[in-house]
């Protein structure tokens, strides 16, 4: 029988935190003294960061239809800055072409994009002179994306795919859709390097080549089956990241770059009869980026042969995360309440928080000339800060990255720099609502916190999917 999962914030104190995490076999560096751990600066890209804190891509799909942003974008981008971390990773994905949307409402490249993108990073400039009572600017990037075969443009499935895949094809409405030709990226790389330099006019100091979640470019590192330049052997499939990057050098001279890569892969999983999560399919599995050909094993083998080639192309960030959001979401989004689509954890999440934290580290150790960045730590909640600086006390990481809890609790680097108390009710409790909402055509945000959104018409909206899909 399964162990039964505790929920974090039923964890009193650190010595019962500690005494679980030695029960289900996870280690998590920890460190008390948080202010001074995360309050110190580094060099990075440049640039002279002023604490180790960033701010990850949160997603509203809530642009305008034809990928401009709106009042809630620019709410969104303010709150990042009032975070007071030293740097934002790229605010949200922004397609850089049209086709390439996983939402109607994503922010896209477009012709009105110097002076929409300036706009936000202005947001972000006076939230973080707010927060910081005008200190040092933060370091401010944009994530560029193509999704694949995870395309909705127009809000219905446009699958792009890299090669036909056995368990992902059925489930995006691909088994009739063409695989990308080697001319079609061929042509993306331009629209790439065309999306940098605008990055590069509005402001902005990187730019990220997303490889990540399984949209385009990440599934583009699994494609052992796909013939011609783009598949095959590692050299060919991460062809279109050293041709990118060199087009990006080329073209947006001055603009570093950056990467958010999922290290490592496992085989789909679905919801099992229990309600919980499980592998879609047994035996080997061949379409894991970091795996080690089982489905559930990590091989980092070729992702540090990737590493090492990012540090030869002057490549200078480098974000971990894992797997995919719509595939695996529990390895790198743990949470105890799913989405109204997903499935239950398979095991305690503080045990995918570990591996993922594992990951990050013997990448971190074994690539010194790439600034990394740690993620999936939004479901540690009370704990997250303590971790944070653990992990930068025991060089698990460069920096540590703040994602799903930004929405509820912007404030929060800045509150710990503070030396200031957490204010428990605006925590992240993981409510996957956020996720939820989108998945059901509407806006995302922390309903159940963000007072803001609680009092939005979207909230009633929301409830009723829920319980539609019986998980309200």
């Amino acid at each position: 029988m399964a162990r039964e999962i505790v929920q974090v914030r039923k964890l009193a104190d650190a010595a019962a935190f500690d005494a679980h995490l030695d029960a289900i076999g996870a280690v998590l560096p920890r460190h008390a003294d948080l202010a001074a751990v995360l309050g110190q600066p580094f060099d990075a890209a440049g640039h002279r960061l002023a604490n180790r804190w960033v701010v990850l891509p949160m997603e509203g799909w809530d642009g305008t239809p034809d990928g401009r942003p709106t009042d809630l974008v620019r709410r969104r981008w303010r709150r990042f800055g009032e975070s007071g971390a030293a740097l934002v990773w790229g605010g949200e994905a922004v397609a850089v072409r049209l086709d390439g949307r996983a939402n109607p409402h994503q922010l896209t490249m477009g012709p009105e994009s110097v002076g929409d993108l300036a706009t936000l990073r202005a947001e972000v400039l006076a939230g973080h002179a707010e927060a910081t009572d005008d200190g040092p600017a933060p370091q401010i990037g944009l994530q560029l994306t193509h999704s694949g075969r995870w395309s909705r443009p127009n809000g219905t499935p446009a699958p792009q795919i890299a090669f036909r895949h056995p368990l992902l094809d059925e489930p995006v409405g691909a088994t009739d859709a063409n695989v990308v030709t080697d001319a079609w990226l061929d042509d993306l790389i331009g629209a790439y390097a065309d999306a940098a330099r605008v990055a590069r006019e509005a402001g902005f100091d990187f730019v990220d080549v997303k490889h990540c979640h399984g949209y385009l470019l990440h599934e583009l590192l699994a494609a052992h089956d796909r013939p011609g330049r783009y598949g095959g052997e590692l050299q060919n499939r991460t062809r279109f990241l050293t041709d990118t990057v060199a087009a990006i050098h080329r073209d947006a001279t001055g603009l570093e770059i950056g990467v958010r890569l999922s290290a490592f892969d496992v085989v789909p999983h679905r919801r099992g009869t229990d309600g919980r999560g499980e592998p879609a399919a047994a035996g080997p599995y061949a379409y894991a980026f970091g795996g080690d050909g089982t489905g559930t094993g990590i091989d980092l083998t070729e992702v540090h042969a990737l590493c090492t080639a990012l540090e030869q192309l002057d490549v200078t960030l480098l974000c971990i995360t894992a797997g995919s959001p719509y595939s695996c979401p529990h390895v790198q989004r743990p949470a105890y309440f799913p989405p109204s689509d997903g499935y239950h954890p398979p095991r305690d999440p503080l045990l995918e928080v570990a591996r993922l934290l594992d990951v990050t580290a013997a990448i971190t150790r074994a690539h010194p000339g790439l600034t990394v960045v740690a993620s999936g730590l939004s479901y540690l909640q009370e704990w997250m800060p303590s971790v944070a600086a653990g992990i930068v006390a025991t060089g698990g990481a460069d920096l540590v990255g703040y994602g799903r809890g930004v929405l509820s609790y912007p404030n929060l680097p800045a509150a710990v720099l503070a030396g200031a108390p957490l204010e428990r009710p605006r925590l992240c409790r993981t409510f996957s609502d956020c996720t939820t909402a989108p998945r059901n055509g509407l806006i995302s945000g922390c309903y159940p916190i963000d007072p803001f959104y609680k009092a939005r018409p979207e909230r009633l909206e929301l409830t009723a999917a829920k319980r539609a899909a019986g998980s309200a």
